[in-house]
């Protein structure tokens, strides 16, 4: 029986109702925050308000995308599902190792001592906040899919080893992979790195192409290996407009991939109202970006597939 792992437990795919596959709800302060002020999202309060006014517009599934030793905060997401009744997904697995000090375990962990951290946060629970030091404080509250990141540099031998612990993690646990895309990384090459390794391609969401990799044919080559593509650059106005957004959807949905598409807000604290009054909010695509994919002719019944019908499939694990 298939079932998709929350914070709060299991739920059938069939529970998921509408779905961001890629969201920032919590996020304690770190490495990530020297680097970009916008990367602390650590108030309870003010993120549940944002997630209470996601599920009032309709919304009642979110996949959380932080994972572990990098700030995430997992009890508080646990507290944040409770309170707000939305279901949230949370990952473990790996980013971009420009988001770790020098010091940090991610850097000294052999693949094993990776991959077994990551199958032990999705079959036994997650660990508490624990990003320098190494993790020991465990919770009852399970990841539900495996966050990874490609950077610019590519294979190094540190992503190597990630990737390899994070692809037997996915296949010992029939997990989902999802993958930050960063921009000028190389996906096509990734696609077959995973394939080697021996993952299932319908498990894979590659995410932020549509601000990563300005060449569509590359996400039809992606989407032709049957993995999922998670759009993201939805009222962030720093990359391009929500009408530029829209063509790429319908590229896309033109192609005949509609059946892969899933998209989300991956909001920071400046695009979250609660933390940042003239930030779009959490609910920007239910109340702006859907209405005018309709404008673009795109169908309820498309709609509901990148809202609901493919996240079920995706982040459901057998």
């Amino acid at each position: 029986m298939s079932y998709v792992q929350t914070v709060t437990g299991k739920i059938k795919p069939e529970d998921i109702l509408f779905c961001y596959c890629h969201e920032h709800l919590m996020l304690a302060k770190g490495k990530s925050f020297e680097i970009n002020s916008a990367l602390l999202i650590d108030d309870r309060e003010k993120s549940l308000r944002e997630l209470m006014d996601f599920h009032a517009c309709g919304g009642n599934t979110i996949v959380e995308a932080q994972p572990v030793g990098c700030g995430r905060m997992a009890q508080a997401l646990a507290f944040l599902s409770e309170a707000s009744g939305v279901s949230i997904i949370a990952s473990t697995g790996f980013h971009k190792m420009i988001f770790y000090p020098e010091n940090h375990w991610i850097f000294s962990w052999d693949e094993e001592q990776l991959y077994r951290l990551f199958l032990r946060e999705l079959q036994s629970g997650m660990y508490a906040d624990c990003d320098v030091s190494e993790p020991k404080k465990r919770t009852d509250i399970h990841a539900g899919i495996i966050k990874c990141a490609l950077d610019t540099c590519g294979f190094t031998h540190q992503y190597k080893k990630l990737f390899r612990a994070a692809s037997r993690a996915a296949i010992e646990s029939g997990a989902p992979m999802m993958v930050h895309i960063e921009q000028g990384a190389d996906p096509v090459a990734l696609a077959g790195y995973l394939a080697q390794q021996g993952v299932e391609m319908k498990k894979v969401i590659f995410c932020h192409m549509d601000r990563a990799c300005p060449n569509l044919a590359v996400h039809h080559e992606i989407a032709n290996r049957g993995i999922f593509l998670e759009y993201d650059t939805i009222g962030r106005f720093k990359y391009h407009d929500d009408e530029t957004e829209a063509a790429i959807f319908l590229d896309l949905i033109q192609g005949g991939y509609e059946d892969q598409l899933l998209f989300s807000l991956d909001t920071t604290r400046q695009r979250l109202k609660s933390y940042t009054p003239q930030g779009v909010g959490l609910s920007y695509i239910i109340g702006t970006f859907i209405p005018l994919l309709r404008e673009h002719g795109v169908s309820d019944d498309v709609i509901r597939k990148i809202s609901r019908d493919n996240c079920r499939r995706v982040l459901a694990i057998s």
